[in-house]
């Protein structure tokens, strides 16, 4: 059973990292409705940190609530998106990337590997890591170690993401507690904040025009059949993160017909 946080997380925390610049990141974190810190993290890459501690509020682990927004975040773009989680008891990692099921691994706090090789090697497919030296490099990951614990284990693998651009900003280190992942991040000259815009400026925004796509109605039929069940899902189990994502996926699903909709015919 997993060691409750205390009211401000204490050795808990989390970071999502986006295979994407901020400005293209940035509409999409909104729609979480929650209040989080978004900056450059290399290349191509951006950090979102959460504000508060949404799985303390919630009653639920930092992975399911992470697991969700990860999802959330990930569907209905062309980027992956990974999060990274710790808590008294474990830590590991979460790579969601489209409609695909997400990867990930974990390691007890001692640093014990409690995944499968299999995960870790099809994380490095779908990042388009090297299949051999970058492999190569996460293989002792997936193997016993007395001398690294399980935040150092997550330390490596973002060492070894480098080499695909990703570099953490200062201060936002696994291990850290929430509270001071908050505060490294607002220190940032980059970062900003974003929050929840309200359905109007949400909508709003869907449904302004661009470029249309030919397998737009298919994505979208897409969206609300994954919605539909994964929305269940997280009201059975009482998940704020999974409904969050499932009605996400609803809505970007309705809005994409209601624009194709909208749209002129040729």
């Amino acid at each position: 059973m997993l060691t409750p946080p205390d009211p401000d997380g204490g050795t808990t925390g989390a970071l999502l990292f986006c295979r994407a610049a901020p400005a293209d990141v940035r509409p999409v974190a909104g729609l979480l409705r929650e209040r989080l810190h978004l900056a450059p993290a290399g290349g191509q890459w951006s950090v979102l940190v959460p504000d508060g501690t949404p799985w303390t509020r919630a009653g639920e682990p930092v992975d399911r609530v992470l697991a969700g927004w990860a999802t959330a975040l990930a569907v209905g773009t062309s980027w992956p998106v990974l999060a990274l989680w710790w808590d008294p008891d474990r830590s590991g990692y979460l790579l969601a990337s489209g409609f695909r099921r997400g990867v990930g691994y974990v390691w007890l706090a001692g640093g014990t590997p409690v995944g499968e090789d299999e995960a870790m090697r099809t994380f490095a497919a779908r990042l388009g890591l090297d299949p051999v030296l970058d492999v190569q490099a996460l293989e002792p990951l997936t193997r016993a170690d007395p001398d690294a614990d399980a935040r150092d284990r997550l330390r490596v693998l973002l060492a070894i993401l480098g080499r695909a651009g990703l570099a953490a900003p200062m201060g936002l280190t696994p291990g850290a507690s929430a509270a001071e992942l908050r505060t490294a991040v607002r220190a940032l000259p980059d970062a900003e904040t974003v929050e929840w815009p309200g359905w109007r400026e949400a909508v709003r925004a869907e449904l302004a025009p661009h470029g249309g796509h030919p397998a737009a109605r298919v994505l979208a039929a897409v969206q609300l059949a994954a919605g539909l069940p994964l929305t269940l899902f997280g009201l059975r189990r009482r998940s704020a993160a999974w409904t969050t994502a499932g009605v996400l996926l609803l809505g970007h699903g309705v809005l994409e017909l209601v624009r194709e909709a909208r749209r002129p015919l040729d």
